[in-house]
């Protein structure tokens, strides 16, 4: 089931978005949850974090994170305010400065031939809307995607679905010739950098990538829904921006692939994890003109028969387009830089300071808005310092210390962050607890969250103790809407996000959120609609989601710092290793293969005696109030899981050192289990690296239940 999942979320998401809902919808009533008590029960502590939220401040910190340009590298002012507000409500605040590669368009054009000589011209721009103020300030970033690469490419062009390795593995068996041709493709499937490099390592020249309205469900103009900025549909000009960095081979500076980038740090070649073709993002209005000049030529897209190939343009039959004569020029000119981003750091110590927890959240966005991505995460933290800061007004003093996060550039690939986790891995891998991660705080009304299995329990129970609004109903907790509304499982983590360099670094993490479902306004991804006025109209009118995932967060980080037992719990694991073994054993059986599994069954055989092992002696350490022995259970809990990354990383990308969760080779960031076996299998047909992953993933393990066990 899991993998059915995973493939689900691959469909239609992007890096830090959360995943629109195509599952059944209530919009009547919640039952509530047997075991769930309303309204919630909050202890004198919980209570004072809970009532210092107000959805009106959030607004507030919303207005100011949405009305000028903090693309990556642009926002110091930003950087310095998010730290004041910091330091205001208790936190010793710091910017952390690093000097990275990025780069900024200086101009870009796309012209249409028609084999007549007759040209049409896209547009290129999202329209300016007299209702969403910042869609029209002149400083407004236009669509580009980046890390492009600068140069012009013209040539015949087909389409090729959603650009997956698949899709062009059925165009090439269809006879159509790739070499030389500029690709146009649609959103959906991989992550978008992987779209550029399959058409790359095709012989293409270009790529050009569009939204489709197929992705919106029912929440469509042609489905009778009024589009933005008069109703919830997509606005037909909106054009999704985004990076183009190779994100499942390497996130981070391309230029300093494992360490830190300062500014006299020694830059490598960065050709493995960035495209040499250029790109352009367009939309769904502009691309409707150049995918029907491949209308009756070569096959029609329901004959291709590739899943996601046919979208919901008007008028269009989603055609390869081989032969139609038709020519794109496309030209994307980009600037280099070595520039500085700023990292900001707010501290509060607590009394094990060998015992740490980090929240984070991105600060960057493509756009002047970013209202959901990422800035109603940036919001939430603001209110939560807040809080925190109330409640230290009581002498309460965390047990483990909070650091929170605002990092740059990760929207570029994670930049910030793994730039960060470079520079500081000795003291985290010593130190860290876990993190906490909010991007996407709200894009929608439906909490989601993905997590290590060790965050699983704490994670689901404190959804008991947050009231949720949910369509206008303020009888609900959190937990019933997620179980309901949502699948109620808790997700599983790949890439795509700020928790990347610290969950392939062995550290517990959970990224959290809310997003939409099929009946809710569709969400203006990357796009100059992410605005505050979309955010107060269509989004979260009222900012309460804001609060209500606040509130949540809060709870989460209080009582990970606070109860005198780490409320992590490694047993988690081992029914998730159970079923993730399941899944490789069907992989096995789907590619007629042959894997000897004894070890890695063995292993998670004694992974599991461990684990109820460390719970044993857990319980005495309760029972007694044996503080010294709680310190050694505690910090058991927060080591092991470095286990799972002490076996050198994955083949050809060794950034990504878990090996029972990393990003899939062709997805970017939904999630492969066990995937040093599982894509030796599914994308190298080498049954004989899978072997060798058998052997290092049973290390992993056993190297994880030795430090539960010791």
């Amino acid at each position: 089931m899991r993998v059915i999942l995973a493939l689900l979320a691959a469909i239609g998401a992007q890096a830090c978005m959360r995943e629109r809902t195509l599952g059944a919808h209530h919009d009547g009533h919640i039952k509530r949850q047997a075991d769930v008590t309303f309204p919630p029960v909050l202890d004198a502590n919980e209570q004072i974090l809970l009532d210092s939220f107000d959805n009106t401040s959030i607004s507030t910190w919303s207005y100011y994170y949405t009305h000028g340009d903090h693309i990556a590298g642009r926002n110091k002012t930003m950087a310095q305010w998010t730290a004041d507000r910091w330091t205001e409500y208790g936190f010793a605040s710091r910017l952390d400065e690093y000097h990275v590669y990025l780069n900024y368009p200086l101009s870009h054009s796309l012209l249409l031939t028609y084999p007549n000589g007759t040209t049409f011209t896209p547009s290129l721009q999202e329209a300016v809307l007299p209702e969403d103020e910042t869609t029209g300030y002149p400083n407004r970033i236009p669509p580009f995607n980046g890390y492009s690469f600068s140069g012009n490419a013209s040539a015949e062009y087909v389409y090729v679905g959603r650009a997956q390795k698949v899709d062009f593995a059925r165009l090439e068996a269809l006879g159509v010739e790739l070499e030389g041709k500029i690709a146009l493709a649609k959103y959906g499937g991989p992550f978008r950098g992987l779209k550029v490099k399959n058409a790359q390592e095709h012989g293409m020249t270009g790529i050009v990538i569009f939204s489709d309205p197929g992705d919106d469900g029912n929440m469509t103009e042609a489905k009778g829904v009024i589009a933005y900025p008069n109703g919830p549909a997509r606005n037909p000009t909106t054009v999704q921006r985004g990076s183009v960095q190779f994100l499942s081979i390497y996130p981070g500076d391309p230029t300093t692939p494992g360490y830190t980038s300062k500014e006299d740090s020694p830059r490598a070649d960065k050709s493995n994890s960035v495209p040499h073709i250029p790109s352009l993002p367009i939309s769904w209005l502009d691309a409707q003109t150049i995918l029907q000049a491949l209308d009756g030529f070569g096959t029609p897209g329901v004959q291709v028969n590739r899943t996601g190939w046919v979208g919901a343009i008007p008028g269009v039959n989603y055609s390869t387009g081989v032969g139609s004569g038709a020519t794109l020029s496309l030209s994307n000119i980009m600037e280099d830089h070595i520039t500085p981003i700023w990292n900001v750091v707010g501290i509060i110590n607590g009394t094990n300071q060998d015992e740490v927890v980090l929240v984070g959240n991105h600060r960057d966005a493509w756009i002047i808005g970013g209202a959901a991505d990422p800035n109603s995460g940036s919001a939430v933290l603001v209110e939560m310092a807040k809080a925190f800061g109330t409640l230290s007004k009581t002498g309460w003093v965390p047990t483990r210390t909070i650091v929170l996060c605002s990092w740059d550039a990760e929207e570029y690939g994670l930049v910030g962050s793994t730039e960060w986790v470079e520079e500081f891995i000795p003291w985290l891998k010593g130190a860290a607890v876990s993190y906490l991660n909010v991007d996407v705080a709200v894009s929608g009304p439906i909490p989601d969250i993905a997590a290590t299995p060790d965050l699983h329990t704490i994670a689901t129970s404190l959804m008991k103790k947050v009231v949720w609004p949910y369509h206008g109903s303020t009888n609900n907790t959190m937990y019933d809407i997620w179980t309901q509304v949502n699948t109620g499982e808790v997700g599983v983590l790949g890439s795509g996000s700020d928790y990347t360099a610290f969950l392939h670094r062995g550290i517990a993490s959970i990224d959290l959120g809310a997003g939409s479902g099929p009946t809710d306004p569709v969400y203006p991804y990357h796009s100059n609609y992410d605005s505050y006025h979309w955010m107060a109209t269509f989004g979260d009118p009222g900012f309460y989601t804001h609060k209500a995932i606040g509130q949540y967060l809060t709870l989460l980080l209080y009582h990970m710092v606070s109860d005198a037992s780490l409320p992590l719990e490694p047993a988690s694991y081992t029914p998730e290793l159970q079923s993730y073994l399941a899944e490789l054993n069907d992989t096995i059986i789907t590619y007629n293969g042959t894997l000897d599994l004894t070890d890695l069954t063995a292993a998670i055989s004694i992974f599991e005696t461990s684990a109820s092992e460390f719970n044993e002696l857990r319980d005495l350490a309760i029972s007694t109030n044996d503080t010294a022995l709680l310190l050694v259970t505690n910090h058991k809990a927060r080591d092991f899981s470095r286990g799972f990354t002490s076996q050198g990383g994955l083949p050809g990308r060794e950034f990504f050192q878990n090996l029972i969760f990393a990003p899939g080779l062709d997805t970017g960031y939904a999630p492969v289990t066990l995937p040093g076996i599982t894509e030796s299998i599914t994308f190298e047909g080498n049954w004989t690296l899978a072997q060798e992953f058998v052997g290092k993933t049973a290390d992993a393990i056993l190297v994880a239940a030795a430090m539960l066990k010791t």
